[in-house]
């Protein structure tokens, strides 16, 4: 998806965010705005491999917020596609106890569009 990016400031990446979806753009204007330095999908967690180490299940947060250490996942998809997405954080957790990871749901999103005045059609 082509978004139309603007020039970030506390964004602490090499190479320009290509966001999967408005919502996520939004949310790093946020973020932005409020001078929270964040990276966009720096990681992926290894969630499953096989007996010969190939990965069968991995899992892609959107963003991480170095300060907090802190990672965040963005889902404004319909609440009937959210549970494997819930399967997945399920899973981070469990395999990975130390990651602090928190997930925003469409209502968390739209609480902060309302605040923030966004728009974040999905």
């Amino acid at each position: 998806m082509e978004l139309q990016l603007p020039a970030f400031q506390a964004y602490r990446g090499s190479e320009p965010p290509r966001f999967a979806s408005p919502a996520e753009l939004e949310c790093a204007k946020v973020l932005d705005y409020y001078g929270v330095p964040w990276a966009y999908e720096p990681r992926t967690f290894v969630l499953e491999q096989d007996e010969a180490g190939r990965v069968l299940e991995a899992f892609t947060p959107d963003f991480y917020l170095p300060e907090q250490d802190l990672y965040v996942e963005i889902t404004a998809m319909k609440q009937s596609l959210v549970t494997r997405k819930n399967r997945k954080m399920r899973k981070l957790r469990e395999r990975y106890p130390g990651v602090r990871i928190k997930l925003f749901y469409r209502r968390d999103l739209e609480r902060l569009a309302q605040h923030f005045h966004l728009d974040i059609a999905s």
